[in-house]
Formats: C-alpha cells, sequence, structure tokens
C-alpha cells in the first residue's frame, strides 16, 4: 500500500480520545490508511482504516473483481479448516491493558475501546471458535467484551453450566484475511481461522498459547490470555455500524491472566461505522447474497451492502432476467442470505449500484409501487438496526428494473 501512496503516516502525539476519530474520518475520504507512530502513553504504533477500501480489501485477498473475492469467501465457508502448528513465538510483556492503544471515539462512549479484538474459545479443547468483537478496558488487568448469543456465548454458557470460567486468547494486529475469516458465520465445530487458506492460498501458521493452550496465528501483533467469568459489569454506550449508540448492557468480566507482544506491536484500530468497520463485517454478507442470488437468475452484475445503510442493513444488487418475476425472487434470495438485510433493491446490469444517482433514476422510471414493492412483516432483524422493535422489522424490496416485453422504452440515452 506504500508503493501506491496508499499510506499516511502521523508522527506527532496524538490523544487516545477522539483525535483519531477525525484523523481516520479524513483518511476514509481520502481512501487512506493512517500510521500512529505516537499515541499517548501507549506502547507500539496504531493502525487505522488498514481495508477502507474495496481495492485494499482485494489486495489482501490476491483479487481483482467482486467475483474473484466472492468466490473466495464461498469457498472457504465451504471448505475444510487447515492448519499449519508452529512453536508460538511471543514474549510475555509487563505492559498493562491501560497501554495499549485503545481509543475513546466518540463523547459517549463507556471509555477505551480495543476495536479490532478477535477472542478465540475453545470447548472441552476441541471446538474452537473465533470471533470478533469489541472490548471495553476497565483497568490494568479488566476488560469487558459485547458477547452476543451466538457461538461464543454458547460456549461461555455450556462453561457458566458447569460453574467454570472461559479461557480465551485475545488477538490483535493480524491481516485482513484473518479479520474475514472471523467475520464469517460458518456451522458451530468449524473453525473460522482455519478457513483463511481459500482467501489468500496460503495455509495459516497457528501456535497454542502458553498457559491455555489456544490455537492462535502465530504472527498476531499481541496475544492476550484471559478468562471470561460469570460476574456482570456493565458494557458501553459504543457506536455501532449505524453511526448509533448502542445502549448499556450487563455483559461478563473478563480478568486477564497473561500479555504477549511483539517489541514494537501495530496495534489495529478499526473506526466504529468507518468504511473498514463496514467492509470486513459486511463484505462476507455481500459474497452471500451474490452466491445466493446466481442461483435464481441468469447473471448477476454487482452486489452493494451501502455506506448510508451502515454497509449492513440496505443492498443494491444489479441482475439480468430471464422471465419477469426474476427481480423479486432476487430480493427473496438476498433476504434469505442476509436475514439481517432491511431493504433491497434490484436493478437491471445498466445501472450501477455504487452510483446512488443512477438507482433513484431506476426507482423514478422503472417502478411503479402497487406492483414493484415486497413487504415482509414482523421479520427477524438486525440489534443494530434502532427502529426495529424486540428484534423484529419491515423489510422491503423494490422491483427496479424494466419490463422485458417494452425494454427500449426504459433505456437510458447516452450523451453522442
Amino acid at each position: 500500500m506504500k508503493k501506491e501512496n496508499l499510506v499516511d503516516t502521523i508522527y506527532r502525539e496524538v490523544s487516545v480520545e477522539y483525535e483519531p476519530t477525525r484523523i481516520l474520518l479524513k483518511g476514509d475520504v481520502e481512501g487512506k490508511t493512517i500510521v500512529f507512530k505516537n499515541i499517548s502513553n501507549c506502547i507500539g504504533s496504531g493502525v487505522g482504516n488498514l481495508v477502507n477500501t474495496r481495492k485494499k480489501l482485494y489486495m489482501a485477498l490476491n483479487s481483482n473483481t467482486d467475483e474473484e473475492a466472492y468466490k473466495r469467501i464461498i469457498e472457504a465457508l465451504n471448505s475444510k479448516p487447515k492448519f499449519k502448528v508452529r512453536a508460538f513465538e511471543l514474549n510475555e510483556s509487563k505492559v498493562d491493558l491501560t497501554r495499549l492503544p485503545a481509543i475513546k471515539f466518540y463523547p459517549r462512549d463507556g471509555g477505551r475501546y480495543i476495536t479490532s479484538s478477535i477472542i478465540i474459545a475453545c470447548l472441552d479443547d476441541e471446538t474452537c471458535n473465533a470471533s470478533i468483537h469489541r472490548i471495553l478496558v476497565l483497568g490494568k488487568r479488566e476488560l469487558v467484551a459485547r458477547i452476543v448469543p451466538r457461538h461464543l456465548y454458547y460456549i461461555y454458557k455450556q462453561n457458566r453450566l458447569k460453574g467454570k470460567d472461559t479461557p480465551i486468547a485475545i488477538i490483535v494486529g493480524v491481516h485482513p484475511s484473518i479479520l474475514l475469516s472471523a467475520s464469517m458465520s460458518p456451522p458451530f465445530g468449524v473453525f473460522e481461522l482455519g478457513l483463511t487458506h481459500k482467501l489468500t492460498g496460503e495455509i495459516l501458521d497457528v501456535a497454542y498459547t502458553p498457559e491455555y493452550n489456544i490455537p492462535v496465528p502465530l504472527h498476531s501483533q499481541i496475544v492476550i490470555e484471559a478468562k471470561i467469568t460469570g460476574q456482570l459489569v456493565d458494557e458501553g454506550p459504543f457506536v455501532d455500524l449505524t453511526l448509533t449508540y448502542d445502549k448499556i448492557r450487563k455483559q461478563p468480566l473478563i480478568r486477564v491472566e497473561k500479555i504477549y507482544m511483539h517489541e514494537n506491536p501495530l496495534f489495529h484500530i478499526i473506526l466504529p461505522g468507518g468504511r473498514e468497520h463496514q467492509l470486513l463485517m459486511g463484505f462476507p454478507r455481500e459474497a452471500m447474497i451474490w452466491e445466493n442470488i446466481r442461483k435464481v437468475v441468469p447473471k448477476v452484475h454487482k452486489v452493494r451492502l451501502t455506506i448510508g445503510g451502515g454497509g449492513w442493513l440496505h443492498a443494491v444488487v444489479a441482475i439480468d432476467k430471464n422471465s419477469e418475476g426474476d427481480a423479486k425472487n432476487a430480493i427473496l434470495a438476498a433476504f434469505a442470505a442476509h436475514p439481517s438485510l432491511k431493504h433491497v433493491v434490484v436493478v437491471d446490469g445498466d445501472i450501477d449500484p455504487d452510483n446512488p444517482y443512477e438507482v433513484e433514476w431506476a426507482i423514478a422510471t422503472r417502478f411503479q409501487a402497487d406492483k414493484d414493492i415486497v413487504i415482509i412483516r414482523n421479520a427477524r432483524g438486525s440489534s443494530l438496526d434502532p427502529s426495529s422493535s424486540n428484534g423484529l422489522t419491515t423489510k422491503m424490496g423494490i422491483d427496479a428494473t424494466a419490463p422485458l416485453h417494452e425494454r427500449e422504452k426504459y433505456i437510458k440515452v447516452k450523451p453522442p
């Protein structure tokens, strides 16, 4: 990325409160990755906006197009985990958690947050899970993470039924393919990190942590061994994908046992609600939408989880259709592939989903509300949507494709 002038390095001292937010927001506008060499009273360097554009994401996946990258995601989800086991290389550090470049991004945040952390936990030392969680720093050896009711939560609950704490490894500073793997949703029992070989073409090197024997990527910048306890503490508020504050919740306290790191670690800072956050979280869902829709229509030109929808709630899909009704089938396929999706607009292949003006033009000229709209009431939606009620939402699909039998009537004029 440096060779292509995609990286800006900040050498002056930067505060752990708010200042990185302003710099990273500016970097989003300019498409820049930011390196913070001097974050106040913190060890190492901070790195933000690592993959805040599709170009950078495709570079990380050795891909050139949407389709190449989507195929890597789909192949990874359908593959068997593979690893190469190596010896653990990091040295234990006496640095406490307050010296890590955790950031307070917005005024009402509950405190300083680690936003790129992957938590790895194993059930009975056999079934391991990796997932990305925001983590609030509470003190020198105490943390709290937002744990949604998915696989990590299941492991935690199984241990609590036995009266046991849950040993975990928290990793910070890894290749983007590992973050994408941890963002996927394979069935429980499929260890996400073992799928990265399909994303990069290389089998991942892992090492087992000294204390809890948990597999972690060998080249992680920081590894923290800890236990999730049964004690509940406040977590939040925190700004999520929708750029609204998530509420305060009671979440289990995490007690840190040991911290391992490189001598001068690179600490990955993901801006909440920024483009990197949207791409890392949403891109695997785009791939699943693409895969599902191409089963019901002849051609899918492009899928976009839109910036205005937080890279999560709204999608625009460009297709070719063989018959009337294909667009509505595409709408239903998109909702099935990504249950958090709230609105989807389906357009013809001559409309670019990346251009909101073209999409609006298609709605203005090719859509009639009485026949081209799909409404699904009381469906499970996203907890990130503040307008949803008890997890339920009304979903809307818009068929903004031109009728096949009078296609000429809907062709947009091109300059001579």
